[in-house]
């Protein structure tokens, strides 16, 4: 066992002192421009400040003076948050012929018989999981503003919103299910617990054809469990079946039986996770930042590693936004022969490693197991698959942030709270809705249950679930 590892050592430091040599490049001069103030975006109200003309010359005193132009600057400023209490006002009639009362019908309300308004409730939700601002702080920040909103209170309207709000989670629901592939990956969640916390997860299964220049609009569905136990995907994906890209977690392993009902899913391995195992042994930053001496923790073997896979994601940038069909053609061309490359290389490096040694354990992330390998290769099959699983880490990128802010789940419920908000607020992120039609605007429309304002909403994803 030693001798092969020192084998194995003499290899790498051999391979290291091979690729020792300076390697010096040249590169075009070019002349430092002048930074130039990035304009203000064309949306924004002008208020027009117009400073008092001299009625003289400054120089001589003469007041024949002619206007020749003028010379702008803008200042950015910003309105402080507004509070208005709106009374609906529903006058009342008497007739006089058959001495009955007349009177408007009360106006739909998000919240039945509720005080908040649904911009309000909008704010508080997105500020919460969109902006990763824990109910505390807000009901802080609100006070100073002169409004007492407690912390429960706005708990509540979180509640309540779930509630009016499931129609349209049903909707983001069945539109992620309908797609024949998706992201699958999870994170953890503090949850509280007595006398500590406990690991909780959020799931997210995400539905996005952008890669390949599809039509479906993006999507993300979230779930909450207090364990990783392999019950819950097989739970999720229950009705499903397709192609799921993710990383090489167990707990999927009963989706891809082949007796499974409705049908076995297929599995699609993420080359970032394969990746990260290969740069963690030549990130010279970070063993540095661990107070290595560099030159001794550094793979040459996992820095080669990594060259060859930055290959191949440099094709796959390239051809990201094509139709299938060309992405097909091009890796065909071009990522099939790295891909055949990399698995040789890969076999030979390993042959002569011990299987203690970190890089053969980066290796064998890729090449052990039962159908590894063709899961990580699929991609080249299928032009409407994605290289990497990335598409959902990004839709869990908010949640790493929120554990920061708001650092536990409550409860439960309060999971649950959690997981149905991310669905909606991620989706819309993905959809662009937050910039091109605001938040509070688009939730308006909302609770009013009509296709067409669903339709707004979230536009492309389609009809109500009722319809």
């Amino acid at each position: 066992m030693q001798l092969e590892e020192l084998e194995a050592a003499a290899t790498e430091d051999a391979l290291a002192a091979e690729q020792a040599a300076d390697k010096t490049s040249t590169v075009r001069a070019f002349t430092r421009r002048k930074p130039v103030r990035k304009p203000f975006p064309d949306h924004l109200p002008r208020e027009r400040v117009v400073v008092a003309a001299p009625t003289s010359c400054t120089c001589c005193g003469s007041d024949r003076i002619v206007k020749m132009g003028e010379d702008i600057t803008e200042t950015l400023e910003v309105i402080p948050r507004q509070w208005k209490v709106i009374q609906t006002v529903r006058e009342k009639f008497t007739c006089r012929a058959c001495e009955k009362i007349s009177q408007p019908p009360a106006p739909f309300h998000a919240i039945p018989r509720g005080w908040a308004g649904p911009q309000l409730i909008a704010m508080i939700a997105f500020d919460k999981y969109g902006q990763h601002q824990p109910l505390n702080r807000q009901s802080e920040r609100i006070a100073r503003e002169g409004i007492d909103l407690s912390l429960s209170t706005l708990a509540d309207l979180i509640g309540h919103a779930c509630v009016a709000l499931t129609p349209i989670h049903a909707l983001i629901a069945r539109h992620v299910l309908d797609a024949g592939r998706l992201h699958g990956d999870d994170t953890t969640v503090p949850l509280l617990a007595r006398g500590g916390t406990r690991t909780a997860r959020l799931w997210t299964y995400v539905r996005d054809d952008r890669p390949w220049d599809g039509d479906a609009p993006p999507a993300a569905l979230f779930h909450f469990s207090t364990d990783r136990r392999k019950e819950h995907p097989t739970r999720h994906l229950a009705e499903w079946h397709g192609v799921l890209q993710s990383d090489v977690y167990g707990g999927y392993n009963d989706l891809y039986l082949a007796d499974r009902s409705p049908g076995p899913v297929r599995s699609a391995l993420c080359w970032s996770h394969a990746r990260r195992k290969f740069f963690e042994l030549a990130d010279i930053k970070a063993i540095a930042r661990k107070g290595k001496k560099v030159a001794q923790e550094i793979s040459p073997i996992a820095l080669d590693a990594v060259t060859r896979i930055d290959a191949i994601f440099a094709v796959e940038r390239d051809i990201t936004g094509l139709s299938d069909a060309a992405r097909h053609e091009a890796r065909q061309q071009w990522v099939a022969p790295m891909v055949n490359d990399l698995h040789d290389w890969m076999l030979a490096e390993r042959a002569r490693m011990s299987k203690h040694n970190p890089v053969a354990k980066a290796i064998n992330y890729m090449l052990e197991g039962t159908g590894r390998w063709e899961a990580f290769t699929a991609f080249l099959d299928d032009g409407c698959l994605c290289l990497t699983n990335n598409a959902a880490e990004r839709a869990l990128r908010g949640i790493a942030l929120g554990r920061k802010s708001w650092l536990f789940a409550g409860s439960e419920r309060g999971g649950d709270r959690a997981a149905f908000m991310y669905t909606l607020i991620v989706t819309a992120k993905m959809n662009d809705i937050t910039r091109r039609h605001g938040w509070q605007t688009s939730w308006r429309d909302c609770p009013i249950c009509l296709c067409h304002a669903y339709q707004n909403c979230y536009p492309g994803i389609g009809r109500p679930p009722w319809n």
